[in-house]
C-alpha cells in the first residue's frame, strides 16, 4: 500500500508489544543468586526460582501497563545466544563430558583447563554475548526450560505470551562457524521447525524470531538463505513476527518485507526505516510492527516529533502494532525510584516502566483518547522546562569553537618519541588496571555516603588499598605498575561524578554481560571539569614505588557510548567534550610525574555503525576525539589505550591513527584472531597481548601463558610486545589473581631467558 493509503482503510485499534525486557531484577536479584551460586552460598533450585520470579515480575509489570502482545522467554541465566546454543545442542566437545548448570557456566565462564566460548558485543550496545561454535558434531536439542517458560507465562497471563527465539539467520550470522554453512543451516532449520511444532502444541498466538543480523550492511548477501530458512519455518503453521532492530534494513528491504511471515518489526529511531517505507510501501497482508519508543535511550519522547513520525507511517501501512525499537534490557527499571535527580531531569526521563507507559499515551492518542492530550501537553511542557535547566555553556562552547590542527596531534611521530619514553626490559609486564573491588571496599563507599566515616577516613582506608597492591604487583614483578582503582565504582561513572553535564542514577542498573551490572551516567548538559579526577591516587601509589605507575583514564568515546547520551546534540561534539576535560587530566597527570598514562577506549570499536557506509564519518570523529584528549601529552609521556571483546581487522587503519604507544587487546578468548587481525595489517605501535583470560575463575599456568606469548612473537617483533591479562581484574578475586600475575611474570621471564640464550 502506498503513501496515499485513505484514513478509512486503516485499524481504529492500535496493538501494543514488547520485544524484550530487563532480566536483571528491579533490585538486581539475579546479579545476586548467580554470584551466590558460583560461591557455593546457594542451591541451584533457589537461582533458577530467583530467575522465574524475575520473569514473572516482568510479565505482570507489563499487563499492568495495559501491553496486548508481551514477550517472554528471554529470561537466562547468563546470555539468550549462549542459552539458544545448548537449546540446539550446540556444545563444543570441551564441554562435553560436563551437565546441566556446571556445563552451561563452564561454556560461559570457563573451568581449568577449559576454555570459555569467546564474548563480544551484541551489535552495537554494551552488551555481551557468547559466540557460539558450530562443529559437526551436535548434542540432541532440548528445548524443555524454554517451553517451560512459556507455559509459566501462559498461566499467568494467558493469550498475551509471545515466545522470544533468536531467529536462525541471526544465530547463524553471529556463530564461529567450523564447518560448511549451507550444512549448518539446514540442521537449524530442522532444529528450529521442531521447536516451533512444541510452541504450536501449547497454543500460542504466534513466535517472535528476532533477527538483527538482517540490519547489517552484508545482509543482502544472505538473502536466498534468508528465504530458504523462513520457506521452511513457515509450513509449521505458526504465525512468525520477524524482529528486525538497532538500524534500518537498508538493501535487503525490499526482499526482507516479502518473507513469509505474518508481521515484521523495524526500528524507527535509528536508521532509514521511514524512509524505506515511504520509497517501496508496506505489504497488505502483514502487520508492521512500529518501534517508535527508543529502547537505548533514557529520554521520554517528546510528543509532536513521534506523533508526526506516527502519523507517516500510519498512511502508508494498513495494519500496525506499536512497540518499543528493542528489547528494553538496554534501560533501568523505573525512573521514578530516582528521587535525587533534579526536577526538570527527572520530568523527560523515560525507563522500562516508563516506556510501557509511553507506548500506552500514543496507542491512546491514536484511537481518540481524549484525555491523552492533557498528558502531552503536560510532557511539552517538561521538555521546555528541562531546556531552561540545562542551557548550553559558554565557556565550553568557546573552547570548541578555537580548537586547532594542532590540539590534535602529539608534538613528535611515534618512531622518534619512543627514545625519551621509560626504557622497560623485553616483554614488558604490566596490568590493564583495575583490581579486586572486595565487599570491605564496596562497603566503604556505602559508609561515607552514609555519613558513618569522614572524607579523611575513607581516602586513608583507600590508601592502605593501594599500598596492598603496589606491594603485590612488585612482589609478583611486575614492570609498570597500577594503584588499583579501588576509589572506582565504575570506568565511566567514576569520572562522570567529577564533571559537570553529567547525572547519576541510584537505581538505574543495566545488564553488561552474566552478573555483571552498570549504572550509566547521563549526559544531560555540556561538560566541564571543575578540578582534578586521578591526581590524589596517583601521587599516593607513586610515593610507594620506584617503578612507573600508570596514570588511569577512561577516553571520551568510551565515556560517550557508555552513558546515555543527549539526543537533541551531535555525539561528536559531546565526545569532544569530554575528550576537553580529559585533555586538562593528562596535562595535570603529566605535571605530577606520570611517565605512561593510559586512555582507555573498549568502546571505539563498539560505536561503529552498523552499516560500512557511515564508518568513515563515525571513526572520524571518535579518533579525533581521543587525539584531542592525549595530543597535549609530551613526546617522553607514554600513552597506552585498551579495547577489549571487539573486532579490529576492518578499521585497523584508524586504529593506528589514534596514535597511541601502546594498544593493550583482549585475545585470549578469540583464539588470537584479534591478535592476527591487528598483525596481519602490519600495525606498527606496541601491542599488549591479552594473554589471559579474566572472566573465567580458572588461573592460568606458566605453560599456558607462555603458549600464547609464542604466538604473538610469531607475528609481532619482540620489541612491539607488551604481556598483560586481558581486562581489568575488578571482579576477580585476590586468591585468584596473584598467582595468575605471578604466573604471568614468571612466563615473560622465561621467554626473556630463552630469547637471550638464543642470541648468545
Amino acid at each position: 500500500m502506498t503513501a496515499q493509503a485513505s484514513v478509512s482503510k486503516l485499524q481504529s485499534h492500535l496493538p501494543t508489544a514488547t520485544i524484550g525486557y530487563p532480566r536483571i531484577g528491579k533490585n538486581r536479584e539475579l546479579k545476586k543468586a548467580l554470584e551466590a551460586y558460583w560461591q557455593g552460598k546457594l542451591e541451584p533450585a533457589t537461582l533458577l526460582t530467583t530467575a522465574q520470579e524475575i520473569a514473572r515480575s516482568n510479565w505482570n509489570s507489563q499487563v499492568a501497563a495495559g501491553i496486548d502482545e508481551i514477550g517472554v522467554g528471554d529470561m537466562s541465566l547468563y546470555d539468550p545466544m549462549l542459552d539458544w546454543s545448548v537449546r540446539l545442542g550446540i556444545v563444543p566437545d570441551r564441554f562435553s563430558h560436563l551437565h546441566g548448570l556446571e556445563r552451561y557456566f563452564a561454556m560461559a565462564r570457563g573451568q581449568e583447563g577449559v576454555p570459555a566460548l569467546e564474548m563480544t558485543k551484541w551489535f552495537d550496545t554494551n552488551y555481551h554475548y557468547l559466540v557460539p561454535e558450530v562443529g559437526d558434531r551436535w548434542q540432541e536439542a532440548d528445548f524443555s526450560d524454554f517451553l517451560e517458560q512459556v507455559q509459566q507465562a501462559q498461566q499467568e497471563i494467558g493469550d498475551r505470551a509471545i515466545p522470544i527465539v533468536i531467529g536462525p539467520g541471526t544465530f547463524l550470522r553471529l556463530s564461529r562457524l567450523l564447518v560448511n554453512q549451507e550444512v549448518v543451516a539446514d540442521r537449524l532449520a530442522e532444529r528450529y521447525a521442531t521447536l516451533l511444532n512444541h510452541l504450536k502444541d501449547l497454543g500460542v498466538k504466534g513466535v517472535q524470531l528476532h533477527e538483527p543480523a538482517l540490519v547489517l550492511g552484508d545482509a543482502p548477501q544472505f538473502q536466498p538463505l534468508y528465504q530458504r530458512l523462513y520457506q521452511q519455518l513457515t509450513q509449521v503453521g505458526l504465525p512468525l513476527h520477524l524482529v528486525t532492530y538497532f538500524d534500518d534494513l537498508g538493501e535487503a528491504y525490499p526482499w526482507a518485507v516479502q518473507l513469509p511471515v505474518a508481521s515484521i518489526s523495524l526500528d524507527f529511531t535509528r536508521g532509514r526505516n521511514l524512509e524505506l517505507l515511504k520509497e517501496h510501501g508496506f505489504p497488505e497482508d502483514k502487520i508492521l510492527g512500529v518501534g517508535l519508543i527508543d529502547a537505548r535511550n533514557v529520554w521520554a519522547i517528546q510528543p509532536n516529533t513521534v506523533l508526526d513520525k506516527l502519523q507517516a507511517i500510519r498512511a502508508i501501512a494498513p495494519q500496525i502494532k506499536l512497540q518499543p525499537s528493542a528489547s528494553l534490557q538496554f534501560v533501568p527499571y523505573d525512573v521514578r525510584r530516582e528521587v535525587k535527580l533534579p526536577e526538570p531531569l527527572r520530568n523527560v526521563l523515560s525507563f522500562a516502566e516508563q516506556k510501557l507507559a509511553e507506548l500506552q499515551l500514543l496507542k491512546a492518542y491514536w484511537e481518540g483518547d481524549t484525555t491523552s492530550h492533557t498528558r502531552i501537553q503536560e510532557l511539552e511542557a517538561h521538555w521546555r522546562a528541562f531546556q531552561g535547566f540545562s542551557p548550553a555553556n559558554p565557556k565550553v562552547q568557546a573552547q570548541l569553537k578555537s580548537l586547532t590542527p594542532q590540539d590534535f596531534e602529539r608534538p613528535a611521530p611515534y618512531s622518534d618519541r619512543q627514545k625519551y619514553q621509560v626504557q622497560l626490559p623485553p616483554l614488558p609486564t604490566t596490568t590493564i588496571g583495575s583490581f579486586p573491588q572486595t565487599l570491605e571496599i564496596r562497603q566503604l563507599r556505602v559508609k561515607l555516603k552514609r555519613g558513618e566515616i569522614t572524607q579523611a577516613e575513607y581516602e586513608a582506608a583507600i590508601d592502605a588499598e593501594i599500598a596492598k597492591c603496589i606491594r603485590c604487583q612488585e612482589e609478583a614483578g611486575l614492570d609498570v605498575l597500577v594503584h588499583g582503582e579501588f576509589e572506582r565504582t565504575d570506568m565511566v561513572e567514576f569520572f562522570g561524578q567529577q564533571l559537570c553535564g553529567f547525572a547519576f542514577t541510584e537505581h538505574g542498573w543495566v545488564q553488561s554481560y552474566g552478573s555483571r551490572c552498570v549504572r550509566p551516567p547521563i549526559i544531560y548538559g555540556d561538560i566541564e571539569r571543575p578540578q582534578p579526577m586521578t591526581l590524589r591516587e596517583f601521587k599516593v601509589a607513586q610515593s610507594l614505588t620506584q617503578k612507573p605507575v600508570k596514570g588511569m583514564l577512561t577516553g571520551p568515546v568510551t565515556m560517550l557510548n557508555w552513558s546515555f547520551p543527549r539526543s537533541d546534540i551531535p555525539r561528536s561534539e559531546q565526545a569532544f567534550q569530554i575528550a576537553l576535560a580529559l585533555r586538562q587530566e593528562v596535562a595535570d597527570l603529566e605535571a605530577a610525574g606520570a611517565k605512561i598514562i593510559q586512555i582507555d577506549e573498549p568502546a571505539l570499536r563498539e560505536g561503529l555503525p552498523l552499516k560500512p557506509e557511515r564508518w568513515s564519518e563515525y571513526l572520524t570523529w571518535a579518533v579525533d576525539a581521543f587525539r584531542l584528549a592525549a595530543g597535549v601529552a609530551q613526546a617522553a609521556t607514554q600513552i597506552h589505550t585498551h579495547m577489549c571483546y571487539s573486532e579490529f581487522g576492518d578499521i585497523i587503519d584508524h586504529i593506528q591513527r589514534l596514535d597511541a604507544d601502546v594498544l593493550s587487546i583482549e585475545n585470549s578468548r578469540s583464539n588470537n584472531e584479534t591478535l592476527f587481525e591487528i598483525t596481519d595489517a602490519g600495525y606498527s605501535h606496541q601491542v599488549g597481548n591479552g594473554v589471559y583470560d579474566v572472566h573465567s575463575p580458572a588461573v592460568p599456568s606458566v605453560e599456558q601463558i607462555v603458549a600464547q606469548l609464542k604466538t604473538g612473537l610469531a607475528h609481532l617483533p619482540i620489541e612491539q610486545i607488551w604481556v598483560n591479562p586481558d581486562c581489568g581484574l575488578k571482579t576477580r578475586r585476590w586468591e585468584e589473581v596473584i598467582p595468575a600475575l605471578k604466573n604471568m611474570v614468571a612466563a615473560s621471564k622465561k621467554l626473556r631467558a630463552e630469547l637471550q640464550q638464543q642470541s648468545s
